[in-house]
C-alpha cells in the first residue's frame, strides 16, 4: 500500500499589515526629515549670507513714480503675539536705505496705517505692489489727487524716518498694521531714489538648530519603523547562495518575475545611472513611439473592439524593456546582468515581464478606464513611485517633488549591500512588488487590457 505525502500549504506572504504600515510610516517619515535637514540646511545657508552689521540685505533697486508719494503695501503684524517678543527688535530690525536720483533730497519714513491713509488722503501717490527681485520688477497702482498739506518731516506720526540726499531708517519691528512711505523732502512732484532694504533676525540661527533637531529626531523615528518593518526575513547572502525568485502570482494576466542574481556587486549599484544611460536614451524614443501608438489603438478599440496585434507585441516589447533596464538600475538593482537592447521576451534574462494579448476589448472601457477608473491606482502609485507638482505663484515658478517608497527602498537596499555584501531578501520581494503593481497599471492604463488591476503587491 503506498502513501502519498499531503500537499504542503501554500507559502503566506512575510509582508503582514503591520509590517506594510510600519514601511509605510517610516518612508513618511523618512521624506518628512529630508525635508526638515534641507530647511534647516537652507536657514544655515541665508544666516551665512548676514553682513557685519547682522544684515540680511537685498540688492539695491530704483522706484519712481511722477506723483507725491510712494506708499508700501501693508507689514501686518498680528496683535496675538506675547509682548516680550517685540521688545528691542526681538522679532526683526528692519533697514531701508535710500539715494536720491535726483537733486531733491528724500524722505523715508514708516507709520501705522491708519496716520498714512490720514495724511495722504486726497494725495496723489502711488501704491507700490507686486514687487519680485528676481528679475526685478514691480506694479503701482495710481491713487489721483494733490499735493500734501506740508512736507513729510513735519508730520508727527513717523516711528522711525529720515531725510538727505542719502537717508537710512532703522524700525523694530512692532504689532500693528504699518507702511513705508518715499517722498521728496519738500514734498514736491516726481519722487526717484535708489532703494535697499535689510533685515536683522537675531533667531534665525536658533531656528536652523530646532529644525535640525526635529530632523534628526523624525529621521531616527523613521529609521527605526524601517528597521523593525524590513527585518522579518533573513538577508540573502549575495554569495553561494540560490538566488531569490520574486515569482508571478494570481490569476492577473500582468505576469512579472524577478530573479535576484547571487552575485551583486556591492558597489556597481553607485555608477549603474552612468552604465545605463545607452538604455535610458533608447527608451525615451521608444516611450514616444509608445504613447503615439497607444493613441492609433485607442481609436483601433473604439471602432473594432480589438488592439492591433502589432501595437500591442510593440508596446509589450517597450514594458519588457523598460523593466529590464529598472531591474539592473533604480527599479530593483536584482542584477547585475548587462539589459539587452531587446524588444524580445529574453527567457534567460532574470526580469521578465508577459501580458497575454486580448481578445475583443470593450468600447465603452476604453473611454474612461485610462483615466477615470484608473485614478485610485495614480494616488497609490504617488505614494509608490513618487511624483511632484509645480505651481505659478505670480513672481515665478514653485515646484515640489517627492521619493516614493521605491525610490527609498532602492537606497536602503544598496546601502545595506554596500556594507554588508548582502541583499535583504524581503526589501527585494517587496520592490518587486511594487513594480508589478506599476506594470499592471501601466497595460491597464495603455488599454492593453480590460481587467481591473487589483490593489495588492503579490
Amino acid at each position: 500500500m503506498s502513501t502519498s505525502t499531503p500537499p504542503s500549504p501554500p507559502a503566506r506572504s512575510r509582508w503582514g499589515a503591520g509590517r506594510i504600515v510600519l514601511l509605510v510610516l517610516g518612508s513618511l517619515a523618512t521624506l518628512f526629515a529630508l525635508a526638515l535637514l534641507s530647511a534647516a540646511g537652507g536657514l544655515f545657508w541665508v544666516e551665512t549670507q548676514k553682513d557685519s552689521d547682522d544684515y540680511l540685505r537685498s540688492g539695491t533697486y530704483n522706484f519712481a513714480t511722477p506723483s507725491f508719494a510712494l506708499e508700501s503695501d501693508d507689514l501686518d503684524i498680528g496683535n496675538d503675539g506675547p509682548d516680550w517678543l517685540f521688545e528691542e527688535g526681538r522679532l526683526a530690525t528692519i533697514r531701508i536705505e535710500g539715494t536720491s536720483t535726483r537733486t531733491s533730497p528724500i524722505f523715508i519714513g514708516i507709520a501705522p496705517r491708519i496716520e498714512v491713509d490720514s495724511y495722504l488722503r486726497g494725495v496723489g501717490h502711488a501704491l507700490v505692489r507686486d514687487v519680485d527681485f528676481d528679475p526685478f520688477d514691480y506694479s503701482v497702482r495710481p491713487l489721483p489727487g494733490g499735493p500734501p498739506a506740508g512736507p513729510p518731516g513735519e508730520q508727527p506720526i513717523w516711528v522711525a524716518s529720515d531725510s538727505g540726499h542719502d537717508a537710512a531708517v532703522t524700525w523694530d519691528v512692532a504689532e500693528g498694521n504699518w507702511v513705508a512711505v518715499v517722498m521728496n523732502e519738500d514734498g514736491s512732484r516726481i519722487v526717484a531714489a535708489d532703494l535697499r532694504f535689510g533685515a536683522r533676525v537675531g533667531w534665525l540661527v536658533w531656528l536652523a538648530v530646532g529644525v535640525l533637531i526635529a530632523g534628526l529626531l523624525v529621521l531616527a523615528a523613521g529609521a527605526v519603523m524601517l528597521f523593525f518593518g524590513a527585518r522579518g526575513g533573513p538577508a540573502t547572502e549575495t554569495a553561494g547562495l540560490p538566488a531569490t525568485i520574486s515569482e508571478p502570482v494570481g490569476d492577473y494576466p500582468v505576469q512579472l518575475e524577478g530573479e535576484l542574481d547571487p552575485q551583486v556587486s556591492r558597489g556597481l549599484w553607485l555608477v549603474k545611472w552612468l552604465l545605463a544611460i545607452p538604455h535610458y536614451i533608447v527608451l525615451a524614443f521608444l516611450w514616444l513611439a509608445f504613447a503615439v501608438l497607444t493613441i492609433v489603438a485607442f481609436f483601433a478599440i473604439l471602432f473594432t473592439r480589438r488592439y492591433p496585434r502589432s501595437i500591442f507585441d510593440f508596446n509589450l516589447g517597450v514594458l519588457r524593456w523598460t523593466w529590464r533596464v529598472g531591474f539592473y538600475s533604480y527599479s530593483a538593482l536584482g542584477t547585475d546582468r548587462y539589459p539587452p537592447f531587446s524588444l524580445g521576451p529574453e527567457p534567460d534574462y532574470p526580469a521578465r515581464l508577459d501580458v497575454p494579448y486580448p481578445g475583443e476589448l470593450s468600447r465603452g472601457l476604453v473611454l474612461i478606464k485610462w483615466w477615470l477608473l484608473a485614478i485610485p491606482h495614480y494616488l497609490v502609485l504617488m505614494f509608490l513611485v513618487g511624483g511632484g507638482f509645480g505651481w505659478d505663484w505670480g513672481w515665478g515658478w514653485g515646484w515640489i517633488g517627492w521619493v516614493g517608497l521605491n525610490g527609498l527602498l532602492v537606497l536602503f537596499a544598496g546601502i545595506f549591500l554596500l556594507f554588508t555584501g548582502r541583499f535583504h531578501r524581503d526589501i527585494f520581494e517587496l520592490m518587486v512588488g511594487i513594480n508589478r503593481w506599476v506594470f499592471r497599471v501601466i497595460a491597464y492604463a495603455s488599454l492593453m487590457r480590460d481587467e481591473y488591476p487589483p490593489f495588492r503587491l503579490r
